[in-house]
């Protein structure tokens, strides 16, 4: 019987050259993106401790590689978070479909907002406003033509805009990776709430059904904004079309929160539901833009897009309503059991992650085209327009987000100095005391070394601590979130409130501060895009992909834009190549890093039996127990982590040092029973490996951290292997 040692790498791939710690290797199965690489015979050594073939699954190349790839990253940020969202639900109880509702329609306003910031940009800056000053248009031969157009045909033209902004997202998010070879087996539901399920990377129908409905949702926000400035001038066809439109996006955002959304095969209804809704949306749209380009009596644009800014202000006050609605779902919900990630409230707060950078896009986007058109004029209390100068303005609800995004940044770093500095001193001396403990050779080392060591420790630690921070810090943005939907619905600004509560001496600094916000909002949005496309490869960009990757590990079943999930292709391709291996006879140990520990886990739980009596498991900086337990509890929770242990025969070893900010013990505490199989599992491994040089040597052994190499996990490997020999005759199988 052989041993084959599949290792998977995590986030932070290296190529499997350096994987498996050979030179040269070559592709045995799979593809550029996603593949398995072994040493070529002739070119090394390809066998690793105990004999074992090594193998390298390398699947990187699903979720990063090329500029296009890394853009659509970073533009569909805010979606991917929306839908991670829902997966951080607590298990699912007599509120489960309520809390996926939430999501879902908190993932809709998303999607409205993106329609909006274009129609922003294209029909109120461009067509309405700046179309009707000679100023703004001089010298501007991409839009000068639009001075002699009507109002109604110029924003019927601009709506052209927001509809190739809707295709553009729907091509980058378009992809899937790959589709069960056989859904005959599939049972009803989306995966039936259970990781270990066939069917739970199969969400196509649910995929399919979600798109419809957010056509409709951009759809109607694109036709409901051009009707509110097109309809005064006329009268009942518009208002027709008007409450067409309304009754569209409220028909689809019901649609959108029934439980039948999930079900397999849907009934003839939802499935007739989300054409029928579509194809009516288009529908409108055509007789929008049509009615909005008729003839109709001269007049003349004025001040900003008419309704616009209540549109605006209305979406932020239901972002709100609805963020509120799923904190307290979510509270009443939370298990007295454990301790949960942020607190019990990663869905909402990761929620208002998303709506935070989908502010921060709309609002660089809205105050980088004003800029561009105004030529540097824009209006302030302190300072009066030009003459014959447009009065460009974003809408106000931008201008809190703008004064909010100052704020919250001043807050966020005063609270991680203030507060990091104070967790230093707390654990400094625990840290020191552990390095004196478990490093004899301590006294005969240098200070710095011993003090770099339990930094690393604290470091470490901090990570575990981050919680309560990101909850005040998300509390405030709540706030200020609250004041831009009350104060905008009534058009008062920043500099308005404060001209009111304080005279000039008050409002100067609100404005500069209002100013200097919306600056940092443009060049936030200008350097995320210019890094997806220049420097997509760079370690600028490191911890965009690593967000990215620990997200799209879930499939998409909040937001249809979201990038598509690589677990659909990763997962069958390991559990394929591990019943190829152990149906020809051989035996395999599966070597997860990181990230890859948790496609190494969900592999097992779907692994058949056949070939899971002929598989070992080694795990090491594993998020499991430390994050994914704790964010992801209804579908990694510790009743999931001990079934995979069940499954394997506890053929099971998880590396773990303190120094590591990321991975830790996947049973932690609940292992102090060493008579239990669970609390044989976790290994502390000791870092670094000591204090001093050794001899032979110049430097000190490097802190490894979050870093595994072969050298700190062969031993396991051979462990493993150990256990892994042949049952007596006629069991057919391995014995743990």
């Amino acid at each position: 019987m052989g041993i084959t040692e599949i290792r998977v790498h995590g986030v932070a791939d290296r190529g499997p050259e350096a994987m498996l710690n050979r030179p040269i290797v070559s592709r045995v199965a799979g593809d550029r993106e996603a593949g398995f690489y072994r040493v070529p015979p002739g070119f090394g050594n390809p066998h690793g401790v105990a004999d074992t073939t090594l193998e390298a699954y390398r699947w990187s190349g699903l979720t990063g590689g090329t500029a296009t790839r890394t853009f659509s990253l970073v533009l569909l940020l805010p979606f991917m978070l929306a839908n991670t969202a829902i997966w951080m639900l607590p298990p699912a109880g007599r509120g489960g479909a309520a809390g996926k509702a939430l999501c879902r329609l908190l993932a809709a306003t998303l999607t409205t907002m993106y329609v909006l910031s274009i129609v922003g940009a294209a029909l109120d800056l461009v067509a309405w406003q700046c179309a009707e000053y000679a100023r703004c248009l001089e010298g501007r031969r991409g839009i000068s033509w639009l001075g002699g157009v009507p109002p109604g045909r110029r924003l019927a033209i601009a709506a052209l805009l927001p509809i190739l902004g809707i295709a553009l997202v729907w091509r980058l998010s378009g992809r899937t990776w790959q589709r069960p070879e056989d859904t005959t087996t599939l049972p009803p539901g989306l995966g039936a709430g259970r990781l270990d399920a066939p069917a739970f990377w199969d969400n196509r129908a649910l995929l399919l059904r979600l798109r419809s409905l957010h056509v409709v949702i951009s759809l109607a926000t694109l036709d409901l904004a051009l009707l509110l400035a097109v309809v005064p001038r006329n009268g009942i066809p518009g208002h027709a079309l008007l409450v067409g439109s309304a009754g569209l996006l409220a028909a689809a955002l019901v649609v959108l929160c029934l439980p039948q959304l999930e079900r397999r095969p849907a009934a003839r209804w939802s499935r007739r539901a989300g054409r029928l809704l579509r194809w009516a949306a288009i529908t409108l749209t055509g007789l929008t833009l049509a009615y909005a380009a008729a003839p109709r009596a001269p007049w003349s644009a004025v001040g900003n897009l008419p309704g616009y800014d209540v549109l605006v202000a209305g979406l932020f006050t239901g972002q709100v309503g609805l963020l509120v609605a799923l904190a307290a779902l979510v509270l009443a919900r939370r298990s007295v059991r454990g301790r949960g990630a942020l607190l019990g409230l990663a869905a909402p707060l990761v929620v208002s992650v998303a709506i935070g950078l989908a502010v921060s896009y709309s609002s660089g986007l809205s105050y980088g085209v004003a800029e561009y058109l105004d030529r540097g004029s824009h209006p302030t209390p302190a300072r009066p327009l030009p003459p014959g100068a447009p009065p460009l303005s974003p809408p106000v609800a931008y201008r809190w987000a703008a004064l909010g995004f100052s704020a919250a940044l001043l807050f966020a770093v005063a609270v991680t100095v203030l507060v990091g500095r104070y967790q230093r001193i707390r654990h400094r001396q625990a840290a020191d005391d552990f390095v004196q403990r478990e490093f004899p050779e301590a006294p005969r080392a240098a200070p710095e070394r011993v003090r770099a060591v339990a930094d690393k420790i604290i470091r470490a630690r901090l990570a575990d601590r981050l919680g309560p921070l990101l909850l005040a810090a998300y509390a405030l943005l709540a706030a200020l979130a609250l004041a831009a939907a009350g104060s905008s619905a009534l058009g008062h600004g920043p500099e308005d409130v404060a001209q009111r509560l304080g005279g000039q001496s008050l409002a100067r600094p609100v404005i500069f501060v209002t100013d200097l916000g919306g600056l940092l909002v443009g060049l936030f949005a200008v350097a995320l895009f210019g890094a997806g496309l220049f420097a997509y490869r760079s370690e600028a960009m490191r911890m965009v992909s690593v967000l990215w990757e620990l997200a799209t590990f879930w499939p998409r079943a909040a937001h249809p834009l979201a990038a598509p999930c690589y677990a659909v292709r990763a997962v069958p391709d390991l559990i394929r190549r591990i019943v190829h291996l152990t149906a020809g006879g051989d035996a395999v140990v599966l070597s997860g890093q990181s990230h890859g520990s948790v496609l190494a886990a969900a592999t097992v739980l779907q692994l058949p039996e056949s070939a899971r009596a002929r598989v070992a498991l080694l795990t090491y900086g594993t998020p499991l127990g430390r994050l994914s337990s704790r964010t992801f509890a209804a579908y990694i929770g510790p009743d999931v982590l001990r079934e995979i242990g069940d499954r394997l025969d506890w053929r099971w070893i998880n590396l773990w040092r303190r120094t590591d900010p990321v991975g830790g013990p996947v049973f932690g505490a609940e292992a102090r029973n060493r008579d239990d199989p669970h609390a044989r599992v976790d290994r502390e491994v000791r870092d670094p490996a000591g204090l001093l040089i050794p001899p032979g040597d110049t430097v000190p052994p490097k802190i490894g951290g979050h870093r595994f190499t072969p050298d700190d996990f062969d031993w396991a490997v051979h462990e493993l292997v150990g256990r892994l020999h042949p049952a007596g005759p006629g069991d057919g199988g391995l014995r743990g």
